[in-house]
Order: C-alpha cells, then sequence, then structure tokens
C-alpha cells in the first residue's frame, strides 16, 4: 500500500536511460511513492520517455536548467509531510522509505535524516557494491548530539540520499538559487541548525548510487570551489571566514578553472556582504568540529 507520508523528488538533465532505469527502480518500491520528476531542460528526449514508459510519474518541465532549484520545486507540488531526494543515478532500497518516514513522525526535532551511501559499479560486474567513502564520515560525526537522537548529528546532509522534513525544508527557504548545483547542501543545512532542527545520519536506511558518466567534473569542481567559499562568507564567523578561504587557496589546484572559481565567488561580494547572516554560537562550534576530519577525509576532494 502507498505511504502517504512520503514522496520521492528526481531532479535530472540530459541522463534519459539513467533516470529511466532509475525510475524503474523507485516505482517498484513496496512504499509505492508519489514520484515526481523535474526535468531540468534535457535534450536528449528525457521527458518523452518519461510520459511513455512512466506515465504515473509527475513530470515537471520548467523549460530552463534549474538546477538544484528543481528540488524547490517538488516540494511546492506536495500535500505530503516528508520528501526523499533520488539524483537521476540514486535509488532507495525497498523500506527505506517507510523507515525514514517513521524516523521523523517519532523525532519532531529532526528534519533531514540522511542515509547509508552504496556504490554499484557497472564497468565491474564482478564487483560488489561498496560502502562510498562519505558513509565513515557521517558515522562518525564529532558534532554533539542531544540525547535520544535516532543517530549521528550531522552538519549538513546529501541531496541525492536524504529525506527531508517539508516544513522546515520550506520554512528555511530551500535550496539557495545562486548556488544552482555543486555543494548546494551546506547553505541549506546551516540555516536548518541556525533554526533550531537536527540532521540526521541513520545508518539502517540505504540508497544505492551507480556513478554516472555524463558528468561535466570541471563545472562541479568550478562550482564546488565558489559555492563553498559563498556559504563560508555568507555564514561562518569572521575568523572561520579567514582560516577557510586561506585554506580553499593553498588547497585547490592551481589552475585556471579553480581562478574562474575564485573569481566568480569575489563577483558575488556586493550581494554576500548585503544577505550575510552568522550562524548562532553553537552552531559554529558544531561546523568547527567538522573541520578536521573533512580536511582528512577521502571522500572530499576538488577534483576534474
Amino acid at each position: 500500500m502507498t505511504d502517504q507520508r512520503i514522496a520521492v523528488g528526481v531532479i535530472t538533465h540530459n541522463r534519459r536511460d539513467e533516470l529511466l532505469d532509475t525510475l524503474d527502480r523507485l516505482t517498484r518500491l513496496p512504499e509505492a511513492p508519489p514520484v515526481v520528476v523535474v526535468d531540468n531542460a534535457s535534450a536528449d528526449g528525457t521527458a518523452a520517455a518519461v510520459r511513455l514508459r512512466h506515465p504515473g510519474v509527475r513530470l515537471l518541465t520548467p523549460g530552463r536548467n534549474l538546477g538544484a532549484c528543481g528540488r524547490n520545486l517538488v516540494a511546492r507540488e506536495l500535500e505530503c509531510p516528508y520528501l526523499a531526494f533520488s539524483d537521476d543515478d540514486t535509488w532507495w532500497e525497498p523500506g527505506s522509505l517507510r523507515a525514514a518516514a517513521d524516523l521523523l513522525d517519532a523525532h519532531p526535532d529532526v528534519a533531514t535524516v540522511t542515509a547509508r551511501i552504496v556504490v554499484e559499479h557497472p564497468a565491474e560486474p564482478d564487483r560488489p557494491p561498496t560502502e562510498d567513502p562519505i558513509v565513515a564520515e557521517l558515522r562518525d560525526s564529532p558534532v554533539p548530539a542531544p540525547p535520544g537522537l535516532p543517530g549521528p548529528a550531522l552538519g549538513s546532509f546529501l541531496a541525492g540520499a536524504t529525506v527531508v522534513r517539508l516544513s522546515a525544508f520550506r520554512a528555511a527557504g530551500g535550496f539557495s538559487p545562486r548556488l544552482w548545483l555543486g555543494g548546494e547542501e551546506e547553505l541549506l543545512a546551516h540555516d536548518l541548525a541556525s533554526k533550531g532542527w537536527w540532521l540526521v545520519y541513520a545508518a539502517d536506511l540505504t540508497v544505492h548510487h551507480r556513478p554516472s558518466p555524463l558528468r561535466d567534473p570541471t563545472l562541479r569542481r568550478r562550482h564546488g570551489i565558489r559555492n563553498t567559499l559563498w556559504t563560508t562568507w555568507l555564514r561562518r564567523h569572521p575568523a572561520t571566514v579567514v582560516r577557510r578561504t586561506a585554506h580553499l587557496v593553498r588547497t585547490v589546484p592551481r589552475d585556471a578553472v579553480s581562478v574562474r572559481a575564485f573569481a566568480e565567488a569575489a563577483g558575488g561580494l556586493p550581494w554576500v556582504l548585503r544577505e550575510r547572516r552568522r550562524v548562532p554560537d553553537r552552531v559554529e562550534h558544531a561546523l568547527r568540529l567538522l573541520e578536521e576530519p573533512q580536511r582528512s577525509s577521502t571522500a572530499r576532494r576538488y577534483v576534474g
């Protein structure tokens, strides 16, 4: 039977075949969640293929590439309390959506629950799925947590593997159109935490990820660096702004892509200063505890 508490939102751009495979999996889930797809102006026939193969899936076609803000469109369309995000190359394991909804029902102070991520290797058929390296970082998060929290507290979340409480998501404004795509979760996570919400990792939930070869790693790196700078400048305390900016200057690849990322970030300083709003001290303290694990993490590298 359909679990009326939760829906799945998928954003996609020019990955028709991968999206169709993901939708095959999502529409077979025992929870039978409503599935909403935002086609970010694909030019490969994605919209027509979805209508043909999955007529029961709700398809939104904004006519331009909204990036992560396509998820904001999904959030506006729903009346259920919870929304599970999927990318076009990720899907939820049977039972995980129901368990996520149960967790959020039981813990009204939790805004997001992030699942364990298992990576599939289609190019190596004999290789079994492996745990994503980011999972260890989530599992061992040093963020202080109150008694009774249903898992480690996090400083951010991974959109393609997270269920959100829609009331909290909407109140925080959703994803920023300025960041578009690439590390866009961090700013929203800061704003949720500032409003008193908890972000949680739940090891008993599972998302499968089959990394798409159809990606532009250079653009992803450029936006990732730019968005990290903007998020830091927008929300972090002055000493942290100086320290994190200097760290990025020292550690990003020394090439034209990084130079362009810094130039784009600097070009945004007028609106950044206008919209800057520091996180509370308790949130700043938690985020500082994450800096060392992030620096040593094998899952966080600016490549491409």
